[in-house]
């Protein structure tokens, strides 16, 4: 009796698939029933070579064979896995296995890590695609119902493997002519290191910047028979300038209208209705762990890898969508339902059928998954870990925010003049509290705190008496060095800030990386010695700016890399074939080699100690490619 294969990701994957399908059997490497086989890879199985597999010459590091552009790529076997790598071989190669089901994660990571060991093998069985968002058994068994053709997802296979193939010839060849050139070990990848640029230019602003003394008029007025007060601060009301650099002009402003009387020129009212914030992608979770729990953005994606695959409680976090389409409602109304027996139960007791913030509802802008939200699987909350408990909690929060309504409250303008002079008073009332009922705990309340103040109760015409006044010194701050948070937001948003209005068009939805890499390139930098952590901020190395300072604009320009990705994103839909994308490529790597051997920086960096060879299967710098760690060129 003949049977399909079903090849998952990761082991922990393969046995809730088998489960699924109720394969009970158990064999090396695989879990079978009378209909199914189902086993896994460990990540990446197959990688590209290394040039020294094309030709011995190429071990040693010399200028005169660059650049190393292979006419085709060819495959081998990670060392470290290829006893899995051999079962699976066995399997591909069976007489009762008739075809085969691709079940690696439903992303463009994914389909490589598939293909790969497909191509490897040379195996020319009818392959058919799972793709699903979420590990529950009714998703997998969704999926089974809905699998599509294998073929289906060439164009994202193109996209991974023309992505891969890019970081392979950049990172191999820029590493290895600038380590020549300089004569010191410097990894250079298409992402690491404009994002090592980001940091070092942050820091270059702060080194640079002047710190200059300013002065704020600060006033305090009375009003009523009780002699009531509020406080405010003068402005311009001509340019909106609030602030004086010398202490002269704000010192007679203050000695203008001290002890004198004014009047209430105008009390504007404005009711605001602030909806709750998009759900999350990868990025979006990061950030708020960073900013709320201090966890790096690799942690935070342990954190949900795990909840993902071992726990069950929350969709495909690798995605880069913060919408959903219909279809994932009705999960959602399980999920609460599940949730009303925790500590949840307060705000998913009464929730309408559909979100009040239907702007969350858009399958258009549903990408490869949906955002990420929880699943209908039963919660155990106590049987999570710490950090489990607080990225399920977000998540959660999250998904319940856009079913609640609005967050209501009134903000309001007041200026007083004296004697000619404008003081600006700002404040706000809530009205609802609407979904920031659910960050109460929360010191901002998950709402815009920065009109808060205690409101006068004066209208228009009213007069005042201004109780005291004084010209308050100040210091200008430089910018903040960047910390995971920010810094996740600038790699999300690089090259958006650029002149070219066609350009920055075209670079939206890219900027530096995606949402599944942007945590392995923040820890990539620092382990190789370019950054380091200083409590929660990210601080640039003497050796990370003296390489920023050598190489030239192109690798460290977000607009490259941005250009990258769009251009993987377009191959992936159809509209960009690879030759074209590769031939750009292979132009890049040429001008990228001939740049380093050109250049008369006289900048020389501090010796390292050597480090032990690498083992097979390794790049030059150490890092075995791999599933979660993938290979340094990026």
């Amino acid at each position: 009796m003949s049977k399909t294969l079903v090849v998952a990701e990761k082991p922990s994957v393969g046995r809730d698939i088998a489960r699924s399908l109720k394969c009970v059997g158990k064999g090396d490497g695989f879990l079978y029933s009378d209909a199914y086989i189902v086993s896994w890879a460990i990540g990446h199985l197959v990688t590209l070579c290394e040039p020294d597999d094309y030709d011995k010459s190429y071990k040693t590091w010399r200028d005169g064979v660059l650049p190393i552009i292979p006419g085709t790529f060819r495959l081998k076997a990670i060392a470290s896995v290829k006893s899995q790598l051999n079962a699976l071989k066995k399997l591909f190669n069976a007489e009762e296995v008739s075809d085969i089901i691709c079940a690696t994660d439903s992303g463009r990571e994914g389909e490589l890590i598939f293909r790969y060991i497909y191509e490897y093998f040379k195996c020319k069985k009818a392959v058919r695609r799972l793709w699903i968002s979420s590990m529950t058994d009714e998703a997998i068994k969704e999926g089974f119902a809905n699998l599509t053709p294998g073929s289906d997802y060439d164009n994202l296979y193109q996209s991974a493997k023309c992505r891969s193939e890019a970081d392979w010839l950049v990172g191999i060849n820029a590493t290895r002519a600038y380590t020549l050139r300089f004569k010191a070990l410097l990894s250079i990848g298409r992402v690491q290191t404009p994002t090592l640029a980001l940091i070092a230019a942050r820091q270059a602003e702060i080194n640079n910047f002047v710190v200059k003394d300013y002065w704020e008029v600060r006033a305090e007025f009375s009003y009523g028979i009780s002699d009531e007060r509020y406080a405010a601060k003068w402005f311009d009301k001509e340019t909106g300038k609030d602030r004086f650099f010398d202490k002269d002009s704000a010192k007679a402003v203050a000695d203008k209208v001290a002890g004198q009387t004014g009047a209430v020129e105008t009390v504007e009212t404005e009711r605001k209705n602030q909806p709750p914030g998009l759900l999350y992608d990868l990025t979006e979770l990061q950030r708020d762990c960073n900013k709320k729990f201090g966890y790096s953005a690799s942690l935070t994606l342990d954190i949900a890898q795990s909840l993902y695959e071992k726990r069950k409680l929350i969709t495909y976090p690798r995605s880069d969508s913060r919408y959903i389409g219909p279809d994932a409602l009705p999960s959602i109304q399980k999920a609460f339902r599940n949730m009303e027996k925790t500590g949840y139960g307060e705000f998913v007791g009464n929730l309408p059928e559909q979100p009040v913030y239907r702007r969350v509802v858009d399958k258009s802008k549903v990408t490869d998954h949906h955002a990420i939200i929880p699943t209908d699987k039963a919660i155990r909350l106590d049987a999570l870990s710490s950090g489990e408990r607080n990225v399920y909690d977000l998540v959660a929060r999250k998904t319940i925010s856009v079913y609640m309504p609005y967050y209501v409250y009134d903000s309001t303008k007041i200026v007083t003049t004296v004697r000619g002079e404008h003081f600006l008073t700002r404040g706000k009332i809530i009205v609802s509290p609407g979904w920031t009922a659910l960050y109460a705990a929360d010191k901002d309340g998950g709402a815009d705190k920065s009109e808060e103040a205690v409101l006068p109760s004066v209208s228009q015409g009213d007069a005042v008496s201004v109780f005291k006044s004084s010209a308050v010194k100040k210091k200008t701050a430089p910018p903040k060095p960047y910390t995971e948070a920010t810094l996740l937001s600038a790699m999300e948003n690089a090259g958006r800030e650029i002149d070219d209005e066609e350009l920055r068009e075209r670079m939206k939805n890219s900027g530096l990386g995606t949402p599944a890499t942007r945590a392995a390139i923040i820890e990539r930098i620092i382990k190789v010695g370019y950054v380091r952590r200083a409590g929660k901020t990210l601080l640039p190395t003497e050796k990370g700016e003296k390489l920023v300072a050598i190489v030239p604009d192109e690798i460290k320009s977000p607009v490259t890399t941005g250009k990258w990705e769009k251009g993987l994103y377009s191959i992936a839909l159809g509209t960009m074939s690879s030759e074209r994308f590769m031939n750009s490529i292979n132009r890049y790597v040429v001008f990228l080699v001939d740049n380093a051997r050109a250049s008369l920086a006289d900048i020389k960096f501090a010796e390292e100690r050597r480090r032990k060879k690498a083992p097979a299967g390794q790049t030059p710098s150490g890092q075995t490619p791999s599933r979660r760690r993938r290979r340094i060129t990026q």
